[in-house]
């Protein structure tokens, strides 16, 4: 049997004009900002006036580790809206946007796949209504405003060897790592090492996400820490007086952008950043306000459970006091097998050894949320090469782990092939069996905060972290920054530091290479282990399949 593309199906769409999905949600067309015909912004005063409203359940969709078998979070998530939708309840969705940088270089597009997709899913996955282009544009209007500064003076005296504020781009550039400024005469400045980032980890990129409006939105700004002086002491985004250009920059790219799914379900896709480098979660507005609109609230959270959903619920949660009700958690045969051992090459082979050895991965993941107090459905993205021995083989391990796994073939079918999953997660949501929390206070020492997401998440036997490290710690805590949460940045590919390193590994330890403040934002930064906060391209990016072909259609983006 040969099926279609995703590209191919998300062409055939028959998508309803903006203000058709706005009206789903009981949005007044005043309150919808068109970008065409098929995607809006919803207005500031619109989402004000939602925040009396009672909130509805909110379901959150993770992932074991990602592996190149492909594990389908987004088109789970997708699957997911669209099945409760089918069921007769007002759901809706929320995900974040694509970098430009993942697209063009490995990962592809980010909205889903199959019968499950958002759309416009070409624009989406290019440069949609512009929300990266001003995050980085606000991002390195600051780092210009730095710079501007010390040429003209230096008032504040800024040491320009702790100027700690990088520049960003929404592209894979490893050349842009680190690089020195302003060589060539006086009159382009003092040269000083300094560096890129991609602007999903920037710091303006996570303010976006977790600002509960623009009032907050530009405190937040004005809180970065840009640099040191010689007596180490802060100086803020608000001592350059950037911030409030800042938050005009960004004052549209706040507002949440409605889209729909392919059977024409509201879907706000809003912020991006990694859930690698950053916190890995759609923004705090869209989430909050979704809750008002709908009854059903279907979210997920970047990469792996060890990182997007761990960041989702100790920093993501704790800053917009939300919920889950449930967490529903992806996985899918052929990344048992390949955790098992099997090479990707023979992943269509039938081996229920390769499953069951795989499973602990998974096994990992679910003892994790449920730590969380929130309960876990496994969601058996099916594949056509599944079988049905291979299939049971993992239900019943998830039966031994205390949940349930259900087959959801949502790529395959659409909102009929996810009523299973829909229903199930309904009942539990409905339920409020939840009895949320996380794993560690405010009030506990960040390193304590370092160890405890190494020990009860990762499984490490200890965090390796030396002098100068633990000293910046203190000295942050010092400063009254000692209750903010952790960020952690490490390879998603294993539980472990090491990419490698698959299945659930116990025994590792987690060297913290740096420490970042985010102060703006509201939580620390621990970089781990080799990850980068700027990636490189592969060494056949995706970028040279890129092209627009003779009708004038993109080709090679998904």
């Amino acid at each position: 049997m040969s099926y279609k593309s995703d590209i191919e199906i998300a062409r055939e769409a028959n998508m309803l004009p903006i203000q058709q999905i706005g009206a789903k949600l009981d949005i007044p067309e005043k309150d919808l900002l068109p970008f065409g015909h098929d995607k809006a912004k919803i207005s500031a005063e619109f989402i004000k006036a939602q925040r009396d409203g009672a909130d509805g359940k909110l379901v959150l969709v993770t992932a074991i580790n990602p592996t190149p078998a492909g594990e389908g979070k987004t088109t789970t998530t997708v699957g997911l809206g669209d099945g409760l939708n089918a069921l007769g309840k007002k759901a809706m969705i929320c995900i974040r946007e694509a970098s430009l940088g993942p697209c063009f270089g490995m990962k592809g597009g980010a909205a889903g796949g199959g019968y499950a997709q958002v759309v416009p899913m070409e624009e989406m996955n290019l440069h949609f209504t512009g929300d990266f282009h001003a995050i980085t544009s606000a991002h390195n209007l600051l780092s210009a405003m730095i710079d501007n500064h010390i040429y003209w003076g230096n008032e504040l005296e800024i040491d320009q060897r702790r100027v700690t504020w990088r520049r960003v781009v929404d592209m894979n550039d490893r050349a842009l790592r680190d690089i020195v400024t302003s060589l060539g005469g006086i009159s382009n400045g003092f040269p000083r090492q300094a560096g890129f980032d991609i602007t999903v980890a920037s710091e303006v990129m996570a303010i976006l996400c977790l600002a509960l409006d623009i009032a907050d939105l530009q405190k937040r700004l004005g809180d970065i820490i840009v640099a040191y002086r010689r007596d180490r002491t802060p100086v803020y985004c608000r001592d350059i007086k950037a911030d409030g250009a800042m938050t005009v920059l960004l004052s549209q790219a706040m507002q949440p952008n409605l889209v729909q799914t392919l059977e024409n379900n509201p879907a706000f896709v809003h912020g991006g950043p990694f859930a690698n480098i950053a916190h890995g979660c759609n923004s705090v507005v869209a989430t909050t306000t979704a809750l008002k609109l709908a009854d059903y609230v279907v979210t997920e959270a970047g990469f792996g459970a060890d990182l997007g959903a761990e960041k989702f619920m100790n920093i993501k949660c704790r800053k917009a006091r939300i919920a889950p009700s449930v967490v529903v958690l992806v996985a899918t045969v052929r990344a048992m097998k390949m955790n098992g051992g099997v090479a990707k090459a023979d992943l269509g082979s039938e081996n229920v050894a390769a499953v069951q050895a795989g499973c602990p991965n998974l096994g990992r993941h679910i003892e994790n949320m449920k730590s969380f107090g929130v309960p876990v459905v496994v969601a058996v993205n099916h594949f056509v090469t599944d079988t049905d021995a291979e299939v049971a083989t993992l239900q019943h391990y998830v039966t031994e782990q205390g949940s349930e796994a259900i087959v959801s073939k949502h790529w395959e079918h659409g909102s009929k092939g996810a009523l299973d999953l829909a229903k199930r997660v309904a009942e539990i949501a409905d339920a409020n069996m939840a009895n949320f929390a996380p794993i560690y206070p405010d009030e506990m020492p960040l390193l304590e905060k370092i160890e405890t997401i190494a020990k009860r998440i990762y499984h490490a036997d200890e965090v390796i972290a030396d002098q100068k490290i633990c000293d910046q710690l203190r000295q942050w805590e010092d400063q009254g920054y000692g209750n903010l949460p952790v960020c952690m940045a490490k390879t998603q590919y294993s539980f472990s530091t090491d990419p490698t390193l698959r299945g659930a590994p116990t025994g590792h330890s987690v060297p913290v290479r740096e420490v970042r403040l985010s102060a703006g934002a509201g939580f620390i930064v621990a970089i781990c282990g080799e990850i980068m906060t700027m990636p490189g391209l592969p060494r056949v990016p995706s970028a040279e399949a890129i092209m627009l072909n003779d009708q004038g259609q993109i080709e090679g983006l998904f």
